[in-house]
């Protein structure tokens, strides 16, 4: 079972920026992707933005150039920079991470535990 462990949210004024960041607990895969997700009560978990392992990116269209999606492959860390965040940028984050393991034909998603990301002044 591979842990995704993330930090860097917080409160944060409108206008301002996190960084948020997640490390999966093991690196050995043949091919993965990772992004991140957010949810707010009462509402469906939506993509914010992803990364494969070779680089490709894709956002959410309410992003509009304010996020930026990196990895490191080497550590199988992804990290979301986020600007010019707005109180409608207020949710419930979570690390994403999908897996073909080298002896798999099928993909395994895994989800870490949410971090919280509160615009407001």
């Amino acid at each position: 079972q591979v842990q995704l462990v993330e930090s860097g949210g917080g409160l944060v004024q409108p206008g301002g920026s996190l960084r948020l960041s997640c490390a999966a607990s093991e690196s050995d895969f043949r091919l993965y992707h990772m992004g991140w997700f957010r949810q707010v009560p009462g509402k469906q978990r939506e993509m914010v933005a992803t990364v494969s392992n070779n680089g490709d990116t894709s956002y959410a269209d309410f992003v509009e150039g304010r996020f930026s999606v990196s990895m490191d492959n080497a550590k199988v860390t992804v990290d979301l920079q986020m600007n010019s965040l707005s109180p409608e940028d207020t949710a419930v984050y979570y690390c994403y991470l999908a897996v073909l393991f080298r002896r798999s034909t099928t993909w395994t998603n895994f989800w870490g535990q949410g971090t919280q990301v509160t615009v407001s002044s």
